[in-house]
């Protein structure tokens, strides 16, 4: 494993229990000092602290939704300080969209499902900012003032991490109601006809190069994607967009290759056996997810919509 760092929240949990304020206060300092020392120059460090490691998970968690990513177990001693990405044994990729996705074969109940991770990263927020109280103040009631106040900016800051993603993944600039409703109403298209995510958004820059017929690919319906592309396109003309540079913009965004679930199992099974040419293979698309090239053209589709439906995870995979 290697990270910036394994200072997780876990780690705030176990300090507060096993030494106290005294502990908690010199762990916050190291993981200040090493991972977020714009902090130590607010009114109150661990309230800056605090407020970094907020940004730092929304932008995070925003990044992995934004290319269909679901950890499977974010647990508190799953999330790193530093905002990397670890301990994610049992993770996947999405292939149709659906906010419900669970893989790991533990998560019964779903509690990790690609749509609750913003809200599960709040609640691993909210035990780091119970761990940190008796520093933030000395008044306890002060103190949880002053970290819910904190807390309850995180849903708005995941928002505007991931709606600037999912612009990008548009070709769009402007942020604004319309750009709003042109997100929303896609993923409500992908997830009603359980449309693959990840090539959606390349049939769509696809289309701007080469016509609108393009980008009715992943559709069954598409005359219901056809009123939504022609939104889009208007909206892509009212930026004063060039579509071929858009395009380009877009597929810097949108990666092609993702590590497909059947594609990962197949490469695990032959190396099992000894045969590691399908994981080279695979690692070789994966090395430049955006780079459209001869002979990988497979790497770049789900698996069959039933296939998808029963994959599961287990930790330690």
């Amino acid at each position: 494993r290697v990270a910036a760092s394994h200072i997780r929240v876990g780690t705030f949990q176990y300090a507060a229990i096993d030494g106290g304020p005294t502990l908690v206060r010199r762990l916050a300092d190291h993981a200040i000092q090493r991972h977020h020392p714009h902090a130590a120059d607010a009114e109150n460090r661990y309230l800056g602290f605090l407020e970094s490691v907020i940004d730092t998970q929304a932008s995070l968690v925003a990044r992995w939704m934004l290319v269909g990513f679901v950890h499977g177990v974010m647990n508190t001693d799953n999330m790193a300080i530093s905002g990397e990405t670890i301990d994610y044994g049992p993770c996947a990729f999405m292939d149709a969209f659906d906010p419900a996705t669970v893989f790991s074969s533990i998560d019964h109940g779903g509690r990790y499902a690609f749509g609750n991770q913003p809200a599960i990263a709040q609640w691993n927020l909210s035990r780091l900012a119970e761990a940190l109280l008796p520093v933030v103040a000395d008044d306890t009631d002060t103190a949880i003032s002053a970290v819910t106040e904190l807390l309850q900016r995180f849903p708005e800051r995941f928002e505007r991490h991931w709606r600037a993603g999912m612009r990008a993944k548009l070709g769009l600039t402007q942020a604004d109601d319309l750009t709003d409703a042109l997100i929303d109403d896609l993923l409500t298209l992908l997830y009603e006809r359980t449309v693959d995510y990840s090539s959606s958004f390349r049939a769509l820059s696809a289309s701007l190069r080469a016509g609108a017929a393009t980008a009715r690919s992943p559709f069954d319906e598409p005359a219901a994607f056809d009123a939504w592309t022609q939104r889009w396109r208007a909206q892509l003309a009212h930026e004063g967009s060039d579509p071929h540079r858009v395009a380009s913009a877009m597929d810097r965004v949108n990666p092609l290759y993702i590590p497909r679930n059947h594609r990962v199992e197949e490469a695990l099974g032959a190396a099992t056996d000894g045969d590691l040419a399908p994981f080279r293979r695979l690692l070789d698309a994966l090395t430049r997810p955006f780079d459209e090239r001869p002979g990988l053209a497979s790497y770049a589709g789900p698996a069959s919509t039933s296939w998808g439906r029963t994959y599961r995870t287990f930790c330690g995979t």
